[in-house]
């Protein structure tokens, strides 16, 4: 079981053409009361928009930026971050104000009570007023495809909120580059026999006109992969490992 201030958090900020709203996320995660000690690793993807520059003028400790000279999506995004990270244990933060970070110390919880090494964010899609019916029930149908496939009961698949230890997601090898990356994590874990833990969070989402870059075409994708990941062969150690790390 980990005790409160052994669990070192890195917070990874994926960011493409997000300069309206960076330097509040980036404030408003800093300003959070954690259970632990925190770094935020911030890539910025190759924006266009002038991101780059509230990045450099940003300075805080804790703050370490990271750029991608080209675009290459948010699974390379991901993957730089990862590689970057010093922590134990590993949150997305996606850049666009649709997710609270007060509610990143409830994912971290269980983790330091020993109740789960991955942690997922359950987000209620209750009370709100910029959800696409399309966009809400294309989310449960990939998520229910993946409990089918995999006999297990997750209530939201794609949600950005997933904790995990940094090790094990490096292990997993996530290679998707845009959103199937979620479907990509996802379904490998399952696959390796590891259930996520989940825990309520709150969700504003934002409107197309307002950024929104998922599309039906994701929900394809996603469908795609989980299914490819259901086939493929379960790969050893990795479980265990996770396991292992549960009982420090």
């Amino acid at each position: 079981m980990w005790e409160a201030g052994v669990l070192k958090l890195s917070i990874l900020v994926p960011v493409y053409n997000e300069a309206a709203r960076l330097h509040t996320v980036l404030k408003q995660a800093l300003d959070v009361e954690y259970p632990c000690e925190v770094e935020i690793v911030v890539v910025d993807d190759g924006s266009t928009d002038g991101t780059a520059d509230v990045l450099r003028g940003f300075e805080h400790p804790a703050v370490r930026p990271v750029t991608h000279p080209k675009n290459r999506g948010k699974g390379a995004a991901i993957r730089t971050a990862v590689a970057e990270a010093t922590g134990d244990s590993m949150v997305i933060l996606d850049a666009d104000l649709e997710y609270d970070p007060n509610d990143i110390p409830r994912l971290v919880e269980p983790v330091l009570a020993g109740r789960a090494s991955v942690v997922y964010g359950n987000r209620t899609f209750g009370s709100h007023s910029a959800y696409s019916f399309w966009y809400v029930m294309g989310n449960k149908g990939v998520t229910l495809a993946a409990n089918m496939l995999f006999n297990c009961y997750l209530s939201d698949l794609e949600t950005g909120f997933k904790l995990l230890p940094v090790e094990l997601y490096r292990a997993l090898d996530v290679r998707s580059k845009g959103f199937g990356m979620e479907a990509e994590l996802t379904g490998k874990l399952l696959r390796c026999g590891v259930r996520p833990y989940e825990v309520p969070i709150t969700y504003a989402a934002r409107s197309r006109a307002e950024g929104k870059k998922i599309t039906w075409r994701d929900g394809v994708q996603a469908l795609w992969i989980l299914t490819r990941e259901r086939v493929r062969r379960r790969p050893t150690g990795i479980a265990t490992s996770v396991q292992a790390d549960r009982n420090r």
